[in-house]
């Protein structure tokens, strides 16, 4: 059996959190302080999210789609089948080397949708842009986090309550979609969004795209 090996090592900006790519074989892994976020072996959950949040743009040329996570390029890839050819997504990525690792190690997975040219890719923390583009995406796909509070940043934490979710609301447009990723339930979040007022519905989702693995949750927010 293969181990796994370090490629790289980078910072998250702002924290002192450290986030690694490792390789075993043909599969890569990125882990923040020695937990794994994520593989290239699953990502079924994350076209799930994709295919969820943009089903609604489904038949139309154009739109505005808001990715919040690169990861490994997954979501954005499963986002470019969903959208028309004259969408623009935008990518809110926080930490460069995983902008570097989706161009050249691991890019090849999700067949390089970093380079698609309806894609804008934002070296940016996501809180930042929802605050500066109110009323400008019709579809906001996020998977920053494990779940619904601050995994790899705690200050994320205020994207999942009232602050952070009204933000959120002001972003999308008028028939606007909201879809988070979680790797696990969590009721108290759900209930959350429905006493603030939002349509919601919960799915669960296979980990690995042909079934296995477990499942992971997508919230549906309106």
């Amino acid at each position: 059996m293969n181990k796994w090996e370090l490629i790289e090592t980078t910072l998250i900006p702002g924290e002192q959190t450290q986030m690694s790519l490792y390789k075993n074989g043909e599969n890569y892994s990125i882990c923040v302080d020695g937990r794994e976020l994520m593989n290239t072996r699953l990502h079924g959950s994350e076209e799930s999210l994709a295919e969820l949040g943009c089903k609604h743009l489904k038949g139309k040329p154009d739109g505005r789609v808001l990715v919040g996570g690169l990861g490994m390029g997954f979501t954005l890839a499963a986002t470019l089948l969903h959208v028309g050819p004259k969408a623009q997504v935008e990518v809110a990525e926080l930490v460069p080397a995983v902008v570097e690792w989706n161009r050249d190690y691991i890019g090849s997975y999700a067949k390089f949708p970093v380079k698609d040219p309806r894609v804008k890719i934002n070296v940016n923390d996501v809180a930042n842009i929802l605050k500066e583009n109110p009323h400008t995406y019709d579809a906001i796909l996020l998977d920053v986090d494990n779940g619904p509070n601050g995994m790899t940043q705690e200050k994320n934490n205020w994207l999942y309550w009232h602050e952070g979710l009204t933000v959120i609301a002001k972003a999308l447009r008028k028939g606007g979609v909201l879809a988070i990723w979680s790797a696990y339930p969590d009721r108290g979040f759900h209930k959350r969004l429905v006493t603030m007022g939002f349509r919601v519905s919960e799915h669960r989702v296979r980990a690995r795209a042909n079934g296995g693995c477990g499942h992971h949750i997508i919230w549906v927010v309106e």
